[in-house]
């Protein structure tokens, strides 16, 4: 399902993001080695046990936008230490108020980063921990034609059969070896955020050895996601 197609092509399995359970698979560029050990990172992750399903949700989207002269920034308390980004409100209004409306809902709690790709990306988001899961809904918001995703970069998992832009609950932060390197993605995925402190527990996640379903181990667990509102 998630096997490499040939030495120059990897499959990006970004699905499962909508209120469907079936996924597909967007193919891109080979993603670049990892530049850390496993084996010295691993030992930074506290051991803790895979939190149950939440099963699928039926949730329906927000009807409001958020103030585009304000600043939210997600904290994300994982196992592996806590990092935080800021929402891209003005680039991205719809993907934002949905993503908001998640976090304050409590959806990403106790969930996990099921899919880790070194040098890549590191995916969460889904409440079923399986890459299938989502919402309930699909927001649309196509990203400018010229979007690069490099290292900090937090976007929304779509499926190849979904439209440009298309995102549920799944989300993904770029793990590329540097500020400037961009992971090989087309520009389809809707943007979100991006990194503003804990670049080490997101490199840590992004070096953890992983099971034959790019599952990390041992089990990443998103704690407690909150938001908080400056300007």
């Amino acid at each position: 399902m998630r096997r490499a197609l040939g030495p120059l092509l990897a499959v990006l399995a970004l699905a499962g993001c909508g209120s469907t359970s079936s996924s597909t698979h967007a193919t891109t560029a080979s993603p670049p080695a990892a530049t850390t050990s496993a084996a010295a990172t691993s030992t930074q992750c506290k051991t803790v046990p895979r939190p149950p399903s939440k099963g699928l949700s039926q949730l329906k989207p927000p009807s409001y936008r958020l103030n585009p002269g304000s600043v939210y920034t997600v904290t994300v308390d994982t196992n592996c230490g806590t990092f935080a980004f800021t929402l891209d409100v003005k680039q991205s209004p719809k993907t934002s108020a949905s993503f908001y409306s998640l976090v304050k809902r409590g959806f990403f709690d106790d969930t996990i980063f099921h899919r880790v790709v070194p040098g890549f990306v590191i995916q969460g988001g889904d409440p079923t921990g399986t890459g299938t899961g989502g919402p309930g809904y699909t927001i649309v918001e196509p990203p400018p034609r010229n979007t690069q995703y490099v290292f900090g970069d937090v976007a929304m998992a779509r499926s190849q059969a979904q439209p440009s832009g298309a995102s549920g609950s799944q989300f993904f932060i770029v793990i590329a070896a540097n500020a400037t390197q961009s992971a090989g993605l087309t520009p389809t995925y809707a943007l979100l955020g991006k990194l503003v402190s804990g670049q080490n527990v997101v490199t840590t996640i992004g070096t953890l050895p992983t099971d034959a379903n790019e599952t990390p181990t041992p089990t990443v667990v998103m704690s407690k996601v909150t938001v908080s509102v400056g300007r």
